[in-house]
Order: C-alpha cells, then sequence, then structure tokens
C-alpha cells in the first residue's frame, strides 16, 4: 500500500514522468570513509558512528566545491529526458546546501566556498525548463538539540549522544524556529519552486503538518508537496527503493542507480541503463514518476557512472519519450503483472515505507516482458529486453483493440504484425540495440 494522501499533484507533475533527485551535502566530501575507514549508513553516517556536531561540522572546512557547474548539472538532467530536479537542501544532519539566515550551520557560512548553489541552480533550471523543487529532512536534524524521533522506538534516529534526554526536547520549537523560517527562505529566494520534497515526517503532529503545508501556499500555492509531510496531507505518495505491482494514481518512485543516495566512493554497484530505463517503464506503465538519483562528489561533479547512464537514458529517450510523458494507464488491461520480477526479501509494509541508509530492494533481474501506456487514443507497447524473434500479445487480441496501424518508434521500416482473436504477433527487430534493447510501438486503433 502507499501512502496515504489528501492532495492532487498538478499536471505538470503527472506528465512529468521522470525526474532526478541529488543528494549532496557534507557526507559527499568524506565519499564513505570516516578515521580511516569506511563508514555504514552512507549519508547517514553521523547517526552510525556517533559522531558529534562539533565533530561533523568540521567537514565543512574541507567542503570546497569549486567544480560545481549548475548549468552542466541542469543540461545533464535535462538531456537525459528528465523534467524536473529536486535537491537536498537540508538533509538529517541538519546542514543547510544554500544561504540560511535562520541557521549559520550552512555552506555559505560555514565552508571555504562560501557560495549559495540553489541560485545557480535556479537559474540553469529556469534556462532548461526544468522545475526546481527542494528536499527538506522534516523530523529528523541531528544539529538541533529539540529534535526526538521514534524509528522504529524512541531514541531510534535521533542525535542522543550529544542530546541524550529525549524527554526534554521540544519538537515545536525546531518546528517554529528552524522548520517553518527554512522553508520560507526556500519558497522566497529562488522564484517558483515544484515540490517541497520532505523526508522522515518522524514525530510531526498532523496540526503540524497542517500549518506547515498552510504556510508553503500561503507563499506559493502552486508548490506541490509529497506524503512525508506526514498526517496524509500530501499530494502525491512516495515509494522508496522498490516497485509496485498493480497500477494506482499519484505516486512516485524514488531509486539509487547504485547502492547509495550520496557519493560513496567504496560504492560500484551500478545498474545498467536497460535496468533503468526497465525500472521508468514499470512506474510509468503503473500511473507513476520515477525520480532517479545522482549522488554528486564533494568536488562539484558527478561520478563518471552517472553521467553514462545519463547519456544511454537520454539517447533512447529521444526515440521514445512520447509513450513516456503525458501517459495513463492503458485502460484496456491491468498489466500484465505475470511478468513482473519479484524481489521476495521486501514486504509489503517496506516497500510502502521509509527506508533507512542502503535499501535497494528493486529487482536487478533482467526478463523478457512488456508493459503498455496510453495516450489519448493510442497505446504504447513497450517490448522490454526480448529474447525471440517475433511475441505474442494476448492482451491485445481483436476483442480487447482492433489495430488499423503499428509502428516501431524511431524506424520508418514497415512491422510485421498480425493479429486475431488470440493475440497479436509481432515481429521484433533482428538488430538488437545492444545497450537498451527497448523497443516501443505505437498502436493506433480502429
Amino acid at each position: 500500500m502507499a501512502l496515504k494522501v489528501s492532495g492532487q499533484p498538478a499536471p505538470w507533475f503527472t506528465d512529468s514522468k521522470f525526474g532526478l533527485f541529488l543528494h549532496w551535502g557534507l557526507y559527499s566530501q568524506t565519499a564513505g570513509d570516516w578515521n580511516g575507514h569506511p563508514t555504514k549508513g552512507g549519508e547517514h553516517f553521523m547517526l552510525y558512528e556517533r559522531i558529534p556536531v562539533k565533530t561533523y561540522a568540521k567537514i565543512a572546512d574541507q567542503f570546497n566545491p569549486t567544480d560545481f557547474d549548475a548549468d552542466r548539472w541542469a543540461q545533464m538532467a535535462h538531456d537525459a529526458g528528465m523534467k524536473y530536479l529536486v535537491i537536498t537542501a537540508k538533509h538529517h544532519d541538519g546542514f543547510a546546501m544554500y544561504n540560511s539566515a535562520v541557521s549559520d550551520y550552512n555552506i555559505v557560512k560555514r565552508s571555504p566556498w562560501a557560495k549559495d548553489p540553489m541560485k545557480e541552480l535556479a537559474a540553469a533550471c529556469k534556462k532548461y525548463g526544468l522545475k526546481l523543487c527542494f528536499y527538506y529532512s522534516l523530523g529528523r536534524d541531528w544539529e538541533n538539540p529539540d529534535v526526538p524521533t521514534n524509528w522504529p522506538v524512541k531514541a531510534g534516529r535521533s542525535n542522543t549522544w550529544d542530546y541524550p534526554d529525549e524527554d526534554a526536547k521540544d519538537l515545536n520549537k525546531y518546528v517554529e524556529n528552524k522548520v517553518k523560517p527554512q522553508l520560507r527562505e526556500l519558497l522566497t529566494q529562488y522564484g517558483p519552486i515544484g515540490i517541497i520534497w520532505f523526508d522522515t515526517p518522524e514525530l510531526i503532529t498532523k496540526k503540524q503538518s497542517q500549518e506547515i503545508k498552510d504556510l508553503i501556499h500561503s507563499i506559493q500555492p502552486d508548490c506541490i508537496i509529497n506524503s512525508r509531510i506526514g498526517n496524509g496531507l500530501g499530494d502525491y505518495a512516495v515509494v522508496e527503493q522498490s516497485l509496485v505491482s498493480t497500477a494506482r494514481k499519484n505516486w512516485e518512485a524514488c531509486i539509487t542507480m547504485s547502492e547509495n543516495w550520496g557519493y560513496n566512493r567504496h560504492d560500484i554497484k551500478w545498474k545498467s541503463p536497460e535496468l533503468l530505463v526497465r525500472n521508468l517503464i514499470e512506474v510509468v506503465s503503473k500511473g507513476g514518476n520515477l525520480l532517479l538519483n545522482v549522488g554528486p562528489k564533494g568536488d562539484g561533479t558527478w561520478p563518471v557512472e552517472s553521467q553514462e547512464n545519463l547519456h544511454a537514458i537520454g539517447s533512447w529517450m529521444k526515440t521514445n519519450g512520447e509513450a513516456i510523458y503525458g501517459t495513463t494507464v492503458w485502460s484496456g488491461v491491468k498489466q500484465a503483472l505475470h511478468t513482473v520480477p519479484s524481489d521476495n526479501k521486501a514486504t509489503k509494509k517496506d516497500k510502502a515505507s521509509m527506508k533507512d541508509a542502503v535499501n535497494d530492494a528493486t529487482s536487478k533481474e533482467i526478463v523478457s516482458d512488456y508493459r503498455f501506456t496510453q495516450k489519448g487514443k493510442s497505446v504504447y507497447l513497450f517490448v522490454r529486453s526480448p529474447s525471440t524473434a517475433t511475441i505474442d500479445i494476448p492482451e491485445l487480441a481483436k476483442s480487447s483493440l482492433y489495430i488499423k496501424s503499428l509502428t516501431l518508434l524511431g524506424s520508418s521500416s514497415k512491422v510485421k504484425w498480425t493479429q486475431g482473436r488470440d493475440g497479436l504477433q509481432l515481429s521484433l527487430p533482428t538488430v538488437k540495440d545492444p545497450e537498451i534493447p527497448i523497443y516501443v510501438y505505437k498502436i493506433e486503433a480502429k
């Protein structure tokens, strides 16, 4: 089950289908190491290592991303076919990646770089037609003394090594003195914001969630909010590091390219472009958006593997994007769910819940199968990773959809197909794409 939501996302969001997630912060500078050893917990290593705030804050002394290029970041997202960009304005460590007057614990005041990357990123997103969106850790902040948590039990994810007395913590003080003022800064300093992408609501009350939602809409009425504002008050649900089995409305899957969200030099388990495009299709065919993550390095550059993956995805999207953007779940059938690879290690509860650190539960299996989307009267058939010269599609029998024309996107060659009472038989390309062997057919009905 997806997290409950009460709102409705804007049409731009449901039409976009594909966005970029950026996890960038002090954890990017350490790159998976601490005190001479590889850390546990990825970008959460401050928690796992029980690092005092004063010690952790010293990372900022070396954080000098002189190779940061906002234009290049936005261009890579645009060229990959992405329509929006979500970046960590403040993660669980409490360090603001923008110029915050609320707290000097931020990149401008604490790092030798002393610049606000969000200003340049806002301009670059505008240039390339991307919606700029901000991630904000809501119920976790390890710098602030007033933030208790209970994941999965009391004191599970709060800073108890600096601030051990959980009962003395005043969550409302944190909300009023840091959360609300910082959200006001993010919504007034960088132009139109597409989404406030919250994480970990933890002990945030319904009253606090409602007040935060009202604050956001009082400043930017068109800004949408994800389900992690808590208490069922978001506009769309978030599914983290997993794929759903049935179609649904108003949801987004956030997925990493490797194992970690933030940059980690030890992380070498990169997904292939084929697998990532399969994930995109899986999500979109079930009515959702895919938010695909990149973890920039401390110097402001992106891992080569991330860039290569995005370039390959972008080439595929240039040919096949019309079957992705602005589409809906095909009304003709409930997807061919029997072909979905499953991961038995992930429970239903896990798949919809917030995860901690390294938690990738997406299947890595590549199987021959197919999916559908729809736009108006056109139906799009995705044939994924075929292993045969022809494929039979029983869902496209004449009784379901009487086909007038069938074309392969990106090809002028005539497609060989026959449609009967039992289904559609389709001849597949004789020369397969070695990198992303996924083919999209546009079907027009009589």
